[in-house]
């Protein structure tokens, strides 16, 4: 479904796992080429350390990419069904504070993903991305692997398999 920049950012930001674990959309960026997160401290996500437990900054990153690649290709007329694959963070620094990052789908990354579209019916690539502190500092680092192909003729969008 392709929805406006400000409906999704309003949909995730009210959706229960992101919510309860005090991840905010900031934006989205114009035609959704990018997206930009905080995730809040909190009582509800700091650990016994008092640091951001580390599942709240896994999961703050995972949507993302997919979502971001969903509206782009929609955009381009295309009917694609776009996940996460797989993702792997290193833990850098103790998140003391709310942690920020920043992702962006430029023209190569879409063009990258067209072009195999278009050749193979799929794209599968990874995609790092950096979550720092307030002050700046490298919190973590992640690497989203996504996974994208054509719908077969017939295929509902919404099937989970």
């Amino acid at each position: 479904m392709i929805v406006s920049e400000k409906t999704l950012k309003w949909g995730i930001r009210l959706y229960p796992p992101l919510l309860f674990q005090r991840i905010w959309v900031r934006c989205f960026h114009k035609g959704f080429r990018g997206a930009d997160v905080k995730i809040n401290k909190s009582l509800f996500n700091k650990n016994y350390n008092g640091s951001i437990f580390g599942g709240t900054i896994y999961a703050a990153t995972d949507p993302f990419y997919a979502l971001l690649f969903d509206q782009v290709l929609q955009r381009e007329g295309f009917k694609v069904r776009v996940w996460l694959k797989s993702a792997s963070i290193q833990y850098l620094k103790p998140g003391r504070s709310n942690l920020y990052f920043s992702i962006f789908i430029t023209d190569e990354m879409l063009n990258d993903a067209v072009t195999a579209l278009n050749t193979s019916g799929k794209f599968v690539k990874a995609y790092p991305m950096e979550i720092v502190d307030r002050y700046g500092e490298l919190c973590a680092t992640v690497m989203n692997e996504v996974y994208i192909r054509n719908l077969h003729t017939g295929e509902e969008g919404r099937v989970a398999y």
